[in-house]
């Protein structure tokens, strides 16, 4: 059998090519990595990258000179926000992950069925393979670390929890096409009210992340990469959704397909429970908490273990680290839909962890911004922010002066967002205000131009 080359090997490579923009020799290349290679062996992993089509080259024989692909329609343009730019709500992603995003938005038709590729798994070892390199790792130390690292397990999370449980149980879901707004969600998640209009399997999607973040906060001081805690993760993630109810809680035995991609998951319980059982001891093997959690973000997936919910399964599988050890939480704060499907899209169809990586370490920048006391500036005002100031105010200030419940201030936001925005903002801007709704306190209503007594008022009837 071959030997299997790790994957950080290519990204080191690939790390190196980058310092190259108009292209680099191989000895130019070799020069930029940080260990020894061999010349023919470095040829041949180059080789290899362009066969894969994660480098281009031009030129022959000595004059062969690497780089990255280059990205379609080029940076986006000064003064103009991402949105604006793209055309569409994405994250900030490397020049080789847009090469892969233009890679699995080709056409369905155009790009090749592959299935299973136990190998992938297979090559993965741990504390010798990593997909964070260690300048993230070290970065989402910093930004994670809480006080609470030498308290009993889950002592940060718990002193979170209500913002957590709703952040969580909204953007997971959310990432699933849930359409309940974060004030319908809270209204759910505390009062037991389902939203009008809406699908029932939206409330239970929902309610079933309430039970499944409560038991890995409860439990933090037990729950790991286990059976009993991954399963019991799908059972309570997957309660009341699944045609058939004895599915809850155990490996699949049925062939499943998945929509939009030409993926076909692996057949057979005998290989499921064998891949299974191996990604749970490969991830406790894991070291760092940061690794761990990624790596069953890109793992369980892939393996698509139960008949269904398995992304769900795999976003809060990777709170169990941090929670374990006082880590901020990961609650998918701002992630598009679009991006996190782009991502997931490149590791079945691909084996490539570029784009979800940035999406996973975005959002856990976004998410230690939001929760943990160690804070560091997002960088730029938003423009979209900036742009819908006025609008915004306008809207804070009639839900406190007048008086409004959380359903009253749901329904005067649609009716403002019908009245004053555009169709496509019209989703971001409810999420700022009720975000910012949300975050009100006595503190900060200067900004509003309200008085604490009408602060006062209001409080008393917001619920």
């Amino acid at each position: 059998m071959p030997k299997q080359v790790p994957s950080n090997e290519f990204d080191a490579i690939l790390r190196a090519v980058a310092r190259f923009p108009d292209g680099g020799a191989i000895e130019e290349i070799m020069g930029a990595l940080d260990f020894q290679l061999p010349h023919r062996t470095l040829q041949r992993r180059l080789a290899l990258l362009v066969k894969q089509k994660r480098l281009n080259v031009e030129g022959r024989a000595r004059g062969s000179r690497y780089q990255l692909p280059a990205i379609t329609g080029g940076p986006p343009p000064v003064g103009r926000d991402k949105k604006e730019a793209r055309g569409e709500d994405y994250i900030p992603i490397s020049p080789e992950s847009e090469a892969i995003k233009q890679a699995v938005r080709e056409p369905i038709q155009n790009r090749r069925p592959v299935g299973y590729n136990r190998t992938f798994l297979d090559a993965y070892r741990p504390n010798e393979t990593f997909y964070l390199f260690p300048e993230i790792r070290q970065r989402l130390a910093e930004l994670g670390r809480s006080p609470e690292g030498g308290l009993p397990a889950g002592t940060y999370a718990r002193q979170i929890f209500n913002r957590l449980l709703i952040d969580l149980s909204w953007n997971s879901s959310r990432l699933e096409g849930n359409t309940y707004s974060l004030l319908e969600t809270e209204r759910l998640l505390e009062l037991g009210e389902t939203a009008e209009g809406k699908d029932a399997r939206e409330a239970q999607m929902i309610l079933n992340h309430k039970a499944a973040i409560e038991m890995l906060v409860e439990q933090a001081a037990e729950v790991g990469f286990n059976r009993y805690t991954i399963l019991n993760l799908h059972a309570l993630l997957s309660d009341n959704l699944l045609a058939d109810p004895r599915a809850c809680g155990r490996l699949r035995s049925m062939r499943v397909g998945v929509a939009g991609t030409v993926f076909h998951p692996l057949e057979g319980p005998q290989l499921i429970e064998e891949c299974f059982q191996q990604i749970l001891d490969t991830a406790t093997a894991i070291r760092d908490a940061f690794e761990q959690a990624f790596f069953v973000m890109v793992h369980l997936p892939y393996l698509q273990p139960f008949e269904d919910v398995n992304k769900r399964v795999s976003r809060l599988a990777a709170n169990i680290p941090l929670i374990r050890l006082n880590l901020c939480p990961l609650s998918f704060v701002d992630v598009p839909e679009r991006a996190y499907i782009d991502g997931i899209l490149a590791v079945y169809e691909m084996n490539r962890v570029e784009l979800l990586r940035d999406g996973f370490v975005w959002a856990y920048e976004r998410s230690c911004a939001r929760y943990s006391a160690v804070r560091r500036s997002l960088g730029d005002p938003d423009p979209f922010r900036l742009r819908y100031r006025s609008l915004v105010a306008e809207v804070m200030g009639g839900i406190v002066r007048g008086g409004m419940d959380k359903k009253a201030a749901g329904a005067f936001i649609k009716q403002r967002v019908a009245e004053a925005v555009p169709k496509e903002d019209q989703a971001r801007f409810t999420e700022v205000v009720e975000t910012e709704i949300m975050s009100l306190h006595k503190g900060n209503i200067a900004r509003y131009r309200l008085r604490p007594s009408q602060y006062q008022t209001w409080l008393e009837t917001w619920r």
